[in-house]
């Protein structure tokens, strides 16, 4: 069994659910998550892990085709009411690595904060592969460096956090080729070192949540355009499948 499936959502209905997947209370990091994927992301996308929808929602603009998917009942329940009714739109339950219900492949994965939780991460990038067109990209998204592993991560099932040497090792194992491997979030992770390892807190308090938001994000987008930060909080990758 994966680290994926035994994630244990906190209790409490959509609010508490939403904001623990990165919800109200930091909006300018979602919009710097969405900035960061959408130039990779083609005309038909798998999300792997879409909570309750509202990432996957904000790339309809561009999409032909979309498919989200989520191992939590709940969260699929969730997914079945938001987006009924959409011809374009496909629900489906599962927890990688499997072979995964596709029927016609995507040109585009996107997996934000899902493969820290899976122990066989090599087989599930695999899994992916097999229905990404040839060509196609794989975008992953997963906490960096475990010199910031702490209670959290235990807490929220991660099986490890990643640097860029570790997650393209990874990649190369399943057959890909990263195109962008790279640390970003270059002073969350100053911030998540101080906050969570020296200061012992163990899960994110949305009042901090919404002073990092106001503040440390936007102060590292525009370090981010100036240079290459040499660590952070999240590695970002873009692997290609093979032709």
């Amino acid at each position: 069994m994966s680290g994926y499936d035994r994630v244990v959502q906190p209790a409490a209905g959509d609010e508490a659910l939403e904001n623990h997947l990165g919800g109200d209370e930091a909006k300018n990091y979602r919009q710097y998550e969405f900035d960061m994927v959408a130039p990779h992301v083609g005309r038909s996308m798998l999300e792997i892990g879409s909570g309750l929808g509202h990432f996957a929602e904000q790339f309809l603009p561009r999409l032909d085709r979309l498919v989200v998917s989520d191992f939590d009942p709940y969260c699929v329940e969730q997914l079945g009411k938001r987006f009924e009714g959409r011809d374009d739109i496909s629900v489906l339950q599962f927890g990688l690595p499997t072979e995964i219900p596709l029927d016609d492949p995507v040109d585009t994965v996107v997996m934000m904060n899902v493969l820290e939780h899976i122990e066989d991460d090599v087989e599930a990038l695999r899994s992916l592969a097999k229905v990404t067109v040839p060509g196609g990209r794989i975008i992953i998204w997963v906490p960096g460096y475990m010199q910031l592993y702490g209670d959290f991560d235990r807490k929220v099932g991660h099986v490890q956090r990643y640097t860029p040497k570790t997650l393209g090792a990874t990649v190369a194992g399943a057959g890909l080729e990263a195109e962008v491997l790279k640390p970003i979030n270059f002073l969350g992770g100053i911030a998540w070192w101080a906050a969570v390892r020296r200061g012992g807190v163990g899960y994110p308090d949305p009042r901090l949540v919404k002073i990092y938001d106001r503040t440390v994000v936007p102060a590292t987008r525009f370090i981010e355009r100036l240079i290459r930060p040499p660590f952070g909080q999240t590695v970002f990758c873009v692997a290609r499948v093979p032709q």
